[in-house]
């Protein structure tokens, strides 16, 4: 989609045309998910998470400011906001009763897999500061722009672009491997 008709698109739902809304969720719905699964490596956590967001999209589309920047900055930063805001209230210890009804149709293995290479990549960057793990993660995995990044979390364009740049040279120091994997993205 254009950056003009997605312009067009907010302007309509700003002026009460909330069917619009559908078409810059059909845009994003993806997208969002996959950030957020990656940050969760839960399903249906994910799904909640991704409801939730564009919840709170439409509930806010008011208060886009169409000179802010990207709609795609905005709605992943209300995602990550939403990630935090999950793991902040997150029990440490879950009770196994309250699991007893899981879903037929969730496809444990795949999860397992992709939960497994997550821990594999994790390995590597284990010990990048928080800041530096997120940049890397929503350059490489979530394929953002230092533009939108910055937006997403409040820095310039250059300094997250820094930022990425000491992160690779760190996992090239502990392995070129690591190196390797991170950025041939071989957890997809």
């Amino acid at each position: 989609m254009s950056d003009e008709k997605e312009l067009d698109l907010i302007k309509d739902c700003q002026n009460g045309k909330l069917e619009s809304f559908e078409k810059l969720y059909d845009t994003y719905f993806q997208k969002i998910y996959n950030f957020i699964f990656f940050r969760t490596s839960h399903k249906e956590t994910s799904e909640d998470l991704t409801s939730l967001t564009f919840i709170k999209a439409l509930e806010g589309i008011n208060d886009f400011k169409l000179d802010y920047g990207f709609f795609s900055s905005w709605l992943y930063k209300i995602a990550r906001n939403n990630v935090i805001d999950y793991y902040r209230s997150k029990k440490s210890i879950d009770n196994i009763d309250d699991h007893e009804n899981l879903k037929s149709d969730t496809n444990l293995e795949s999860e397992i897999d992709i939960k497994y290479k997550l821990d594999k990549v994790e390995k590597y960057i284990k010990d990048l500061k928080p800041e530096q793990k997120e940049i890397l993660i929503m350059r490489l995995w979530d394929q953002l722009s230092y533009r939108e990044i910055s937006k997403i979390v409040g820095k310039s364009e250059e300094n997250c672009k820094v930022i990425f740049s000491r992160s690779l040279k760190s996992i090239k120091e502990q392995s070129i491997f690591a190196l390797l994997l991170i950025l041939l993205k071989i957890i997809k």
